[in-house]
């Protein structure tokens, strides 16, 4: 296979990929607007509470602050550093248009995160009280989605530069259960419905997708070499 089909093969496997989530979130969002989905949204909240004390989550009390540490993990400050950082080290060896990317992938999906979140206008979770202070609507969950966004854009970033195969591997593996633990820890302190985090791993994948096709633009040259 040559570079031109290899290129045009990405490109599209990128779309089609990013068409089928795209589906996928728009289904969901109009599951959610319907109400469709809270019987089962509150169904799992509450599968995470103690059935004797709705104000606490189910576990040991260490267990909740380790998760208030986990879902420090998808916030907007240590996102922005880490981001700052990635930035930083692809400058300093010259890779611009991997910035390119990466800087769209963080404040396109921030902004992307908050505008739906007011077009949507879905309130949080009021059947518990919530183990985190919280300041914007629910839907989708910025924390999921900036997570799976970042840290997917990240690992893009390792699976390239990383020489040995098992390393990639691990280095991807370890991103994705932090996206994962970052998603539950919502739900688990009572700030999402289980949806609001489903949407914003979507979103956070499809945000990236879009990312790498607008930066690969019309050049023959892969942004992440195989």
């Amino acid at each position: 296979m040559n570079k031109l089909s290899q290129h045009d093969s990405d490109k599209v496997i990128l779309i089609a990929l990013g068409l089928a989530m795209l589906l996928a979130v728009v289904l969901l969002t109009e599951w959610v607007m319907a109400g469709d989905s809270l019987a089962l949204d509150k169904m799992l909240l509450l599968a995470m509470r103690d059935a004797n004390d709705l104000s606490s989550p189910i576990g040991p009390v260490w267990l909740e602050e380790c998760a208030r540490d986990i879902t420090a993990l998808g916030g907007v400050p240590l996102l922005s550093v880490l981001t700052l950082f990635v930035l930083s080290y692809l400058w300093m060896g010259g890779d611009y248009r991997a910035m390119a990317f990466i800087a769209l992938v963080a404040i396109g999906g921030l902004l992307l995160s908050f505008g739906l979140k007011h077009i949507i206008a879905r309130p949080r979770p009021d059947l518990v009280s919530h183990g985190t202070q919280v300041y914007s609507l629910s839907f989708p969950s910025a924390h999921a989605m900036m997570s799976a966004a970042i840290y997917y854009a990240v690992a893009l970033l390792a699976r390239a530069s990383i020489a040995l195969k098992r390393r990639r591997i691990n280095a991807v593996l370890s991103l994705s259960i932090v996206i994962i633990l970052i998603g539950f820890s919502r739900v688990y302190l009572g700030v999402h419905w289980p949806t609001d985090v489903l949407a914003g791993w979507i979103l956070g994948v499809l945000w990236v997708q879009v990312s790498l096709l607008a930066v690969k633009g019309a050049s023959k040259n892969a942004l992440f070499p195989r």
